[in-house]
């Protein structure tokens, strides 16, 4: 048998074995291509991950990280009643809480490393331009991405996941694709797509097959590659071929999702966030509750939502230690405004543009609080260059601020994708040595 026919009768034999396999293929190099080098898949990101906590709705900031006992602030503790951790000062909790961790064993437990700032200014008390602002550092513009956004661009852009968002705020500026994962079950049909309701033991194909599959779609993008198209067509071509093989590099995330689902709604987005970190398959997530726009009966619904909210953050501390990836973790977590000093009729609060942010992680040192506010609880302005209060010749830090240091805390400050939404934060402004 010359070469020619050997070569023939391998091509019918195999496209037999697909048609009793009912498979279909579809391949512009011909079968002969199928028997070629599999596309390479792509190497797992290992880290830094970054997590993005929001309090939806504006959290009550004085029963936090910024306690004021006096001129009826708050109606559940006094002055005397302060408590500390290190130079934190945090309000007492453990008394008044409705489920969840109370502020004592927060900060007893993570306070050495926790980085506080306070008096952030929003400039604005509105939810839309607020969330908007925090997450991106721009007031004025749509097109800015988030910070989670970017990062994930910059530092992992074929990731399959490479942006999870649950919720607030989530624009990407076009630079990386959007990935919503709303439940541990949806995450394990996604993993395991080529098999029925992402049951492992019930594939659609076997591995002949998906081997195949896999060389088919190798070769057409080789050819497809070659031609001549259109930057639009090119780069939907891209993005589908990506899709293609990403699907096999999601099949890493199986054995890090949990046999039991959590109650809690932040521990169920942790789970998700980190057992696509630990695969290698996300780089940034963006986790969220809402309910905080306390308007009215303020102290029972911060009682009830900030313990959640930490409860939510040491969930997840706890769960990426028992995955190893406890090191590599960067977190921030924040608000798009506070509530206001006073109560309103209904006792509530209304929405008050003076807030705090608070970040802890590898590469930024902890026991630290930079910037205050006053007793009134209005803004006092920060040098930016000793990080001191500094009433009279100080810079009010705005989101912008923060913003441009998570960039180059991030290493991506000069990246191409930052550089084309530039902050335009004055050197002189810049929060020198923020993450000590």
């Amino acid at each position: 048998m010359s070469k020619h026919q050997s070569e023939q009768t391998m091509r019918r034999a195999f496209l037999k074995l697909c048609g009793l396999a009912g498979l279909g293929l579809a391949c512009p190099g011909g079968p002969a291509a199928l028997l070629r080098a599999a596309p390479n898949e792509e190497p797992p990101y290992e880290g830094p991950y970054y997590v993005v906590f929001n309090a939806s709705g504006g959290w009550d900031t004085t029963y936090l990280m910024d306690p004021k006992g006096i001129g009826g602030i708050n109606r559940l503790y006094q002055e005397g009643d302060i408590l500390t951790h290190g130079v934190h000062k945090f309000a007492p909790t453990a008394q008044h809480k409705q489920g969840g961790l109370s502020n004592e064993d927060f900060y007893a437990e993570f306070g050495d490393e926790l980085l506080v700032l306070n008096g952030l200014d929003y400039s604005v008390n509105n939810h839309s331009p607020g969330a908007r602002y925090m997450a991106t550092g721009k007031l004025d513009s749509l097109a800015y991405p988030t910070f989670a956004a970017l990062v994930a661009a910059c530092q992992g852009p074929t990731c399959p996941l490479s942006f999870l968002t649950f919720g607030n705020y989530s624009a990407t500026g076009n630079l990386v694709a959007m990935s919503r994962v709303p439940y541990l079950p949806s995450l394990q049909r996604i993993a395991n797509a080529d098999a029925v309701e992402g049951n492992v033991r019930a594939p659609y194909h076997d591995d002949f097959a998906l081997a195949r599959i896999e060389q088919a779609l190798g070769e057409q993008r080789a050819s497809r590659t070659a031609q001549a198209l259109l930057p639009r067509r090119q780069r939907a071509e891209s993005m589908l071929y990506a899709a293609q093989v990403n699907s096999k590099a999601l099949q890493r995330i199986t054995p890090y999702i949990p046999e039991t689902i959590p109650k809690e709604r932040l521990a169920q987005q942790a789970e998700i966030a980190l057992a696509s970190f630990k695969a290698g398959v996300c780089v940034s997530a963006n986790l969220s509750i809402g309910q905080f726009d306390s308007h009215a009966n303020n102290d029972p619904d911060q009682m009830k939502l900030i313990p959640e909210f930490l409860e939510g953050v040491a969930y997840l501390l706890h769960r990426a230690e028992s995955l190893q990836i406890r090191e590599k973790l960067v977190v921030i977590v924040q608000s798009e405004m506070g509530r206001t000093p006073t109560y309103n009729s209904g006792n509530g609060k209304d929405h008050w543009s003076i807030g705090s942010i608070m970040f802890l992680g590898p590469g930024i040192r902890g026991n630290r609080v930079i910037g205050a506010t006053d007793e009134g609880q209005f803004a006092i302005p920060v040098d930016p260059q000793t990080l001191a209060c500094d009433k009279d010749h100080g810079v009010r830090v705005r989101p912008e601020h923060i913003q441009e240091a998570l960039r180059q805390f991030a290493g991506i400050a000069d990246h191409p994708h930052s550089q084309k939404y530039p902050l335009g934060v004055k050197d002189d402004e810049k929060l020198r040595g923020l993450w000590g």
